[in-house]
């Protein structure tokens, strides 16, 4: 009895130990990982740019097997709007936050709050103060961008005549850092010698207000030659006011644009170019960049290098500034093909 009795005991030992085993194995290696939460949060919804932004976020996640995308932005393009959101995001603990800024400083506390919540925090498209972020992906060389708007617009117009800006919000860091370059690409390039910048106007990412902005340049200036519109709103309505005002070919058009909302626009002679980085890669470097800050692969830090599956390395410079690529330009060679895809 004794025997058969020490017998039972050992056997239930090790039944034991084996379930205990098993358990660990299980929430080692059976059980799903955690998955790790990356939020968006962009200028503001119902944008076709920032659509193919979480287009690109979603293939990453797709790719890391266990990231969660969460897409978000104000009705409007607002600080407000996005400081609230910012704000419910750190009570929902998400493990990154990637922004695309309506305001480079105002966004700053919220941002800085996140980040002391253990929220990773970057910008990309338009930035936020270094202090609110640790590194911002800009989708391209800022004074690439502002210099080859005036580039394109020149060849258009024959580098002569008055010419004006159609720009976002005054506040939008991207805009007027590229307007900057351009100033200084019509003061520096002597091919621009006779070209004029007459104005500069801001459609606040609004088609409406865009459009009323890009009339308003028509009218003021009767003999504007070109108008450069650094934002896909603005260029789409710019592109709009002009063909429903019969000016075709009389006011050239340029500047950053969707292929697809442009395309009808490029082909039928309103816009020769237009250009823009690809914003489905944005999304998905920009994934790629948070996952590596959350699993501790990467810190931000200047100097680091940041693997992003199939955009290659990312490296880190100064004040935390990382460059994705150079802009594309779309004719109407090529449109078609883009304008499948966003």
């Amino acid at each position: 009895m004794k025997r058969k009795s020490l017998l039972l005991l050992v056997l239930l030992i090790a039944g034991f130990g084996s379930l205990f085993a098993s358990g660990g194995q299980e929430a080692k290696g059976g059980a799903p990982a955690k998955k790790i939460r990356i939020a968006i949060l962009v200028k503001s919804l119902g944008n076709g740019f920032f659509e193919a932004v979480r287009d690109g976020a979603q293939e990453a996640a797709k790719e890391l097997g266990n990231v969660e995308i969460i897409y978000q932005g104000p009705s409007s393009a607002t600080a407000e709007g996005q400081i609230e959101i910012i704000n419910n995001l750190i009570a929902l603990k998400v493990d990154a936050i990637a922004i695309s800024a309506n305001d480079q400083d105002a966004l700053v506390p919220a941002a800085k709050k996140a980040m002391e919540a253990g929220i990773k925090v970057i910008s990309f498209d338009s930035g936020i103060a270094e202090a609110g972020r640790i590194l911002h992906l800009a989708p391209s060389d800022t004074e690439l961008i502002g210099r080859s708007q005036v580039r394109l617009l020149g060849e258009m117009i024959g580098w002569k005549g008055e010419i004006a800006i159609l720009s976002a919000t005054a506040q939008a860091t991207n805009q007027n850092a590229w307007i900057e370059y351009m100033k200084k690409e019509l003061a520096e390039n002597p091919k621009c010698k006779e070209m004029k910048l007459v104005s500069v106007v801001y459609g606040d990412d609004s088609s409406d207000k865009s459009y009323r902005e890009a009339l308003g340049l028509f009218k003021s200036y009767p003999n504007l030659k070109g108008i450069i519109a650094p934002t896909t709103v603005g260029v789409a309505a710019t592109a709009k006011a002009i063909q429903d005002q019969g000016l075709t070919g009389k006011i050239q058009l340029t500047g950053l644009g969707l292929p697809s909302e442009m395309r009808a626009y490029v082909e039928g002679g309103v816009s020769k170019a237009i250009a823009l980085w690809n914003p489905i890669d944005l999304g998905y470097t920009s994934t790629y960049i948070c996952y590596n800050l959350v699993t501790g692969k990467n810190t931000g830090k200047e100097g680091d290098t940041i693997s992003a599956g199939r955009m290659g390395t990312i490296k880190v410079g100064p004040k935390g500034q990382a460059i994705m690529g150079e802009p594309f330009t779309f004719t109407k060679d090529n449109i078609a093909k883009f304008a499948a895809m966003f």
